[in-house]
Order: C-alpha cells, then sequence, then structure tokens
C-alpha cells in the first residue's frame, strides 16, 4: 500500500511555471515507477510523465507534447517526485495526477500506460490562462 498527496497545483498565465510535488508514504522500497497523468475537461486521462527505478536504473519518460517544457525530478528514496513544468501553455490545463506502481518492466512503454499503476493521488488542478 502507498499513500501519494500531490501539491503545487494553481494559475498561470501563458509562459509561466509551476512545480508540482507528490509525496508519498507507506510501502515505498518497493515502487517501481512513479509518474504523472492529467486529465483535462472534456477529454480522457492521459499520460504527462514517469521515473522508473527498475533494474537498478532510472529512466525518464515523457510525452512529446512536454518534452523540452516538464522534468521529473525525484527523491532516490521514492518518498517523493515533483514535475516542474515550464513555458505552460494553455493546453497543458487540467487535473494533474500522482502514480505509482510495484509492477516491474524492462519495456518503458508500460510505464506510459495507465494500466501499469496501481496507486493514485487525488489529484491537484493547474490552470494556464492565455
Amino acid at each position: 500500500q502507498v499513500q501519494l498527496v500531490e501539491s503545487g497545483g494553481g494559475s498561470v498565465q501563458t509562459g509561466g511555471s509551476l512545480r508540482l510535488s507528490c509525496a508519498a508514504s507507506g510501502r515505498t522500497l518497493t515502487t517501481a515507477a512513479m509518474g504523472w497523468f492529467r486529465q483535462a475537461p472534456g477529454k480522457e486521462r492521459e499520460f504527462v510523465a514517469a521515473m522508473s527505478w527498475v533494474w537498478g536504473g532510472r529512466n525518464e519518460y515523457y510525452r512529446e507534447s512536454v518534452k523540452g517544457r516538464f522534468t521529473i525530478p525525484a527523491d532516490s528514496d521514492k518518498n517523493a517526485i515533483y514535475l516542474q513544468m515550464d513555458n505552460l501553455s494553455p493546453e497543458d490545463t487540467a487535473i494533474y495526477y500522482c502514480t505509482a506502481t510495484n509492477l516491474n518492466y524492462k519495456i518503458g512503454d508500460y510505464y506510459q500506460t495507465s494500466r501499469t499503476y496501481n496507486y493514485w493521488g487525488q489529484g491537484t488542478q493547474v490552470t494556464v490562462s492565455s
């Protein structure tokens, strides 16, 4: 069991920045990956970014639309991950959800799909105005 709590959401103007935080507690030592998904009004949930620690490595994954703008720093003890969002656009407006899983995969694609994850936070709202 892993508990996740997001924070750091808010309202910014186009081009601004936000840093989201996700605090993890519980059985975090067995966590294989943590990440972020988002859901905009009227749209389906979509992958944003993830960090995995499987096989002794550290890998990052990003959807194409956020590459170069977002980064996903993480504590080495897996107690927290972050989403640093720069150069925000109105298209980034959504509820952002932190997620975690204890499933180990060598193929990074698995960490970019919601079905891989079994722990979810409550979400934090990000609003970007023009």
